[in-house]
C-alpha cells in the first residue's frame, strides 16, 4: 500500500477530526450511541424517540418508521466520514433489510400488471369510510413490474414498510418475517388509511397481515374499504422520502469512502441503495397509473399505457399487497398522484440518474430519474412564493377521486397537475409546519453544492434570503418560524408567517441548507446564520441525553377525540381493548394509563394546565448530530 496514501488519509481524518464542529458531532453522536439513553431497541432498531408518551405521526415512541432508519444511515455515513470507519454505515443498512423491507411478499408472483390495483376514491371524512371498492373504475398498466422483474429476478418490492410497533405495544405479533406468527416482533403496523382528514388522533392501527384473528368479524378491512367479501392479505406502504433520504445519505457514504479510498468497502451496500432507488420509482406515477395532466372524472380519465401515468415527481407514499392462505393468489400495487414539494430529492435523483456507483439495473431507471431531477426543479421554481418560501405540492387527482377543482386552479397547472396548497393530510395542513421547508431546500442546497447548477442556485438564493431575514436574535439564541399560512395559487401564492418556536430539529436543517448553500455560493451571511444557529443549539439546549427543549403540548387533550368506528362495528385488540362506535384515541390504546408520564395528560383532561415535555426524538437527534459534521467537514473550523 502506497504510504503517501496513507499518510493523506490520516491527516484528512485528523483535519476532520480538529474540527470543532465535527467535535461536536462525535458529542451528539456518543450520546445517541450511549445504550442507557434509549434510542435504540435490543434489537439495535432507532426508536421514534426515546420517550414514550408521544402522539404525533406515529402514535407512540417506541414505534419507529422508516424516517427513522434512514437518518441512522446518514449519521452512521457522516461518522465514516469523519473517523474513517464505514462499517457502521453498512450495519445501519443491513437494519433495513432486516426489519424495513418485508420479506413476507409470497403472492406477489399473482401480481398483474395490466390490473394493478382496484379503484378505492378517497372520502373527505374518516366518519364517510368505509370507502367502496370499484372495478369499473379505468386504471392503467403498470410499466415498472416487468421491468424490475428482469432486473432482479424477484417478483418482491425492495421498498421499506414505513411503520414499526418495534416493541410490539399493540400485540398483533406482525413480524417482517410471517403473519400474526405469535412472536413479540418488531411488529410491522399501518395507521392512516381513510383520507386526508383523518389526523393521528382519529386513526384504528391495524396489522399489516390480516388473518382476522384481531379486530371485527374481518379483521380490520371492513373499516377501511366497503367489498363484497374480505380475504386474510398483507399490504404495506413505503414513505417514498425516506427511502430518497436513505439514497441521499448512500451517495455521501460512497463520496467520502471514495475520497479515502475505502469505497470497496461500502460498495455492495450502495448497490442496495441503487435497488431501493430502482424501486422509489413507484413513487413518481399516478396511483392507479392512469394518464397525468388534467386527469378530471374517476370513469373518463383514461388508464396510461405506458409512461403516461408518470408525474416524475416523488410522491407522498407507494403501497402493495397480496393474499395470505387464501383460496385465490392475488396481488395489487399502488402508487400516488399527490407531490409535496417536501418530499422532493434532488440529490437522490442525481445520483440515481448520473452517478455510475448508483446506475439502477431497471431499464428506464437512469432515464425516468434525470426526467424526476428536471421535474422537481421545475416544481420548486412552480410553488415558489415571491417571498421565497414554497407552497405546498400538486395532484394528479383532486381529492383523492379524480374530481374536478376549483375553475381557478385550471389556469396555471403544473404539467397538468392541480396546485394544492395542503396535499394529502388536512389536520393538520400539510404545509403549515415549517419543517417542511429547510428538509426539503437542504436537499435541494445538497444538490446544488455537488452539481453548482445555477437553476438550483436561483431558487436557493431567494429562499435563503427569506429565511435569513426571518430568523429573530435574542443575544445567542434564536426563534425560527414555526407555522407558516398560505394564500392564492401559482404564481402568485404567497406566505405569512402566524408563529414562531425554538424546534431544534427545524433549526439543526435549516442550518445545514445553509451551510450547503454558502459553501458553494460563498455567502457569508448564510454561513454566519448557519454558525449561529449550531452554536446556540449546542450551548442553550443541552441535555444529558442530546440536544432539545421543553414543549408544551396543548394537542393533547384529544386524546379523547373519537376514533370514528362505524355503527354497528364491533371488535377488539390482542390486549381485549373493544373497538366500537363510542372508542376515543384513548379507549383503544388503553396501555397507555400505565405509561410513566400518563399523570400528566390525565391531569390535563380532567382541567389542568396543558402538559409539557422534553422529547428526544430519533430523527431530531440525529439532524443536529449530522449538522455539527456536515459544518464541520465544509468549513473545518
Amino acid at each position: 500500500m502506497n504510504v503517501l496514501w496513507i499518510v493523506t488519509v490520516l491527516t484528512t481524518v485528523v483535519a476532520i477530526n480538529g474540527s470543532l464542529y465535527t467535535q461536536r458531532f462525535l458529542e451528539q453522536y456518543n450520546k445517541i450511541h450511549n445504550s442507557a439513553n434509549g434510542y435504540f431497541s435490543a434489537n439495535g432498531i432507532p426508536y421514534h424517540s426515546v420517550e414514550t408518551l408521544i402522539v404525533e405521526s406515529p402514535d407512540h415512541g417506541h414505534q419507529t418508521t422508516s424516517e427513522a432508519f434512514s437518518y441512522h444511515v446518514w449519521l452512521e455515513a457522516v461518522y465514516g466520514a469523519i473517523t474513517g470507519d464505514f462499517s457502521l454505515f453498512n450495519n445501519a443498512w443491513n437494519l433495513i433489510d432486516s426489519y424495513a423491507v418485508p420479506s413476507l411478499q409470497t403472492a406477489n408472483a399473482a401480481y398483474n400488471p395490466y390490473s394493478p390495483a382496484t379503484f378505492q376514491g378517497d372520502l373527505d371524512h374518516p366518519s364517510e369510510y368505509p370507502s367502496l371498492i370499484d372495478s369499473t373504475v379505468p386504471v392503467g398498466y403498470d410499466p415498472l413490474y416487468q421491468e424490475l422483474k428482469d432486473a432482479y429476478y424477484t417478483d418482491y418490492m425492495y421498498s421499506m414498510h414505513w411503520l414499526l410497533d418495534v416493541d410490539n405495544v399493540y400485540g398483533f405479533n406482525n413480524t417482517q418475517y410471517q403473519c400474526e406468527d405469535g412472536y413479540g416482533g418488531p411488529s410491522l403496523i399501518n395507521t392512516y388509511q381513510r383520507g386526508p382528514a383523518e389526523s393521528v388522533w382519529n386513526t384504528v392501527p391495524q396489522p399489516t397481515c390480516d388473518q382476522f384473528r384481531y379486530g371485527g368479524t374481518n379483521g380490520f378491512l371492513d373499516l377501511f374499504t366497503k367489498d363484497s367479501s374480505y380475504a386474510h392479505q398483507y399490504k404495506y406502504t413505503a414513505a417514498p422520502d425516506a427511502d430518497a433520504r436513505a439514497v441521499q445519505a448512500a451517495f455521501w457514504a460512497a463520496k467520502w469512502a471514495h475520497e479515502v479510498g475505502v469505497f470497496d468497502e461500502v460498495s455492495y451496500t450502495v448497490s442496495k441503495a441503487s435497488k431501493l432507488g430502482d424501486y422509489l420509482r413507484y413513487s413518481l406515477y399516478d396511483k392507479y397509473f392512469k394518464q397525468v395532466g388534467n386527469c378530471v372524472g374517476a370513469w373518463t380519465c383514461p388508464g396510461g399505457t405506458y409512461k403516461e401515468s408518470a408525474h416524475y415527481l416523488i410522491s407522498w407514499y407507494f403501497a402493495w399487497g397480496g393474499s395470505y392462505n387464501a383460496q385465490y393468489s392475488w396481488a395489487w400495487r399502488a402508487a400516488d398522484g399527490a407531490s409535496h414539494f417536501g418530499y422532493q430529492n434532488p440529490l437522490a435523483a442525481y445520483a440515481l440518474s448520473s452517478d455510475p456507483d448508483f446506475t439502477p439495473k431497471g431499464a428506464t431507471a437512469v432515464e425516468d430519474w434525470a426526467k424526476s431531477l428536471e421535474r422537481q426543479l421545475e416544481l420548486y421554481e412552480y410553488l415558489q412564493t415571491e417571498e421565497g418560501a414554497f407552497a405546498g405540492g400538486v395532484t394528479n387527482s383532486w381529492k383523492g377521486r379524480y374530481e374536478s377543482p376549483d375553475s381557478d386552479l385550471y389556469v396555471d397547472t403544473f404539467h397538468g397537475l392541480f396546485y394544492d396548497w395542503e396535499p394529502v393530510y388536512h389536520d393538520p395542513p400539510s404545509n403549515r409546519w415549517f419543517g417542511m421547508q429547510p428538509w426539503s431546500a437542504d436537499r435541494l442546497a445538497q444538490y446544488y453544492y455537488v452539481t453548482g447548477d445555477p437553476q438550483a442556485q436561483g431558487i436557493l438564493a431567494k429562499w435563503v434570503s427569506w429565511v435569513v431575514s426571518n430568523i429573530r436574535w435574542n443575544g445567542e439564541d434564536f426563534e425560527m418560524p414555526a407555522n407558516l399560512e398560505w394564500s392564492g395559487d401559482p404564481p402568485d401564492a404567497h406566505v405569512v408567517i402566524t408563529s414562531w418556536g425554538n424546534d431544534v430539529g427545524t433549526a439543526s436543517a435549516t442550518a445545514r441548507t445553509l451551510s450547503y448553500y454558502a459553501a458553494k455560493a460563498n455567502d457569508a451571511e448564510a454561513k454566519d446564520t448557519a454558525k449561529k444557529l449550531l452554536d446556540a443549539l449546542y450551548t442553550k439546549y443541552q441535555t444529558s441525553k442530546g440536544i432539545s427543549n421543553e414543549e408544551v403540548h396543548e394537542d393533547y387533550s384529544r386524546f379523547t377525540d373519537s376514533s370514528y368506528i362505524p355503527n354497528g362495528w364491533y371488535g377488539s385488540y390482542p390486549n381485549g381493548d373493544f373497538i366500537n362506535p363510542s372508542s376515543t384515541f384513548i379507549d383503544i390504546r388503553s396501555w397507555y394509563k400505565n405509561d410513566p408520564d400518563w399523570a400528566k395528560i390525565e391531569s390535563y383532561l380532567n382541567g389542568g394546565s396543558a402538559p409539557s415535555f422534553t422529547y428526544h426524538r430519533f430523527w431530531t437527534q440525529a439532524d443536529i448530530a449530522i449538522s455539527f459534521g456536515i459544518y464541520g467537514i465544509l468549513f473545518n473550523e
